[in-house]
């Protein structure tokens, strides 16, 4: 057996859910360019779940039993309240919180596809609040109940914000959580599915998605995109400061993607609703600093931006803390793994892969007053 480093390029399951085929990226055959463009986030969520778009009856449904299921245990609002909410990172009480929500739902442990599925629901409407709860509990304020007429979209700026978003921040973010919701076999997805192919629990395999989402390789990259563009502080620095990182072999975040060659489908999007926000906010200066570090750094290093890139001025334009752009990216993938999970489910074997062996030979028992 020979290692594969980072199993690149290995294959290791099927999937109905997506596919990055020729820098492609396609939720269950529907191009990715065609939904950001016409489809809501909440017809994501049903195309991820049953492989299929719904219908208009069926897209109420969905949108309604979101709506029911928003507002999170009183236990859960306390316990993020008892956190020290100024020190630590938004993505560790998320992590937390979902992990907690398990112990309210009475059918946490019923692995029947029903409940599972009824479980997926709850999970996918309670992130939203689980996040904006935790950014206004640490600012001294109280966490602002969802609004039932809202979208998905608007109804998690309305709950951060507490007061009702533009019809512009709404397409914006509706077109981030579309971007963000599914990615092939991502780390956090493979994370996911691996734990519940234990037959753990669903809230158990999300806790362990979140966790690795956390890192800054994965969902931590467009935070450090903003950390970036905030150092820099000007178009007029742009050159110096980015030309000084790559002398000095500094990763750039938000540029390159393990399994894009051409340029990752997803950052055109992004990089237009950027220029959108930036005008109306009058910051032009975010995306004109981020188009010429895109062109130094594609120029320089052959690597074009990825999704992360532009959703930092993008999410920074909406009046979103920096530290809260993973938690964003959270709230918009639990879709993917929860649609993996539940298909890990359907046709479930142990993830149980095996290691090449690289420590020293066969060794001999030494008693320990003779070592």
């Amino acid at each position: 057996m020979t290692a594969t480093r980072g199993l690149e390029n290995v294959v290791a399951t099927t999937s109905s859910i997506s596919s990055i085929i020729d820098d492609t990226l396609t939720y269950v055959g529907y191009n990715i360019d065609d939904l950001t463009e016409n489809a809501s986030f909440e017809e994501i969520i049903y195309l991820l779940w049953h492989l299929r778009l719904p219908k208009e009856n069926e897209l109420s449904e969905l949108k309604k039993q979101l709506a029911d299921n928003m507002a999170i245990p009183d236990e859960v609002i306390a316990q993020i309240k008892a956190m020290p909410v100024q020190n630590i990172h938004p993505m560790a009480a998320v992590r937390t919180a979902v992990s907690a929500l398990g112990l309210f739902d009475e059918e946490a442990d019923v692995m029947e596809e029903e409940a599972n599925y009824r479980k997926a629901v709850r999970l996918q409407a309670k992130i939203a609040t689980i996040v904006t709860a935790f950014a206004r509990i640490r600012k001294g304020q109280e966490p602002v109940a969802p609004k039932s007429d809202l979208s998905f979209a608007a109804n998690f700026l309305y709950m951060l914000n507490g007061e009702m978003p533009e019809d512009i921040e709404v397409e914006a973010m509706n077109k981030a959580l579309v971007l963000h919701a599914d990615h092939e076999l991502n780390a956090s997805t493979f994370t996911a599915r691996v734990c519940v192919a234990t037959l753990s629990d669903v809230y158990s395999g999300v806790t362990a998605a979140i966790g690795a989402l956390k890192g800054p390789l994965h969902g931590g990259a467009n935070e450090q995109v903003m950390k970036t563009l905030t150092e820099i502080g000007s178009v007029e620095n742009v050159e110096s400061v980015i030309r000084k990182k790559l002398e000095n072999k500094e990763k750039i975040m938000g540029f390159g993607h393990r399994v894009y060659q051409q340029g990752d489908p997803r950052a055109k999007h992004l990089r237009e609703m950027s220029k959108k926000l930036t005008e109306l906010r009058g910051e032009s200066k975010w995306y004109e600093m981020s188009l010429k570090i895109e062109e130094i750094v594609t120029s320089e290093k052959k690597l074009p931006p990825n999704v992360d890139f532009y959703s930092a001025s993008v999410y920074h334009s909406l009046g979103i803390d920096h530290d809260l752009f993973t938690p964003i990216f959270a709230v918009s993938r639990v879709s993917g793994w929860l649609a993996h999970i539940l298909e890990q489910y359907s046709n479930n074997r142990l993830i149980r892969p095996r290691a090449e062996y690289t420590g020293p030979g066969m060794q001999e028992y030494v008693p320990v007053e003779k070592r």
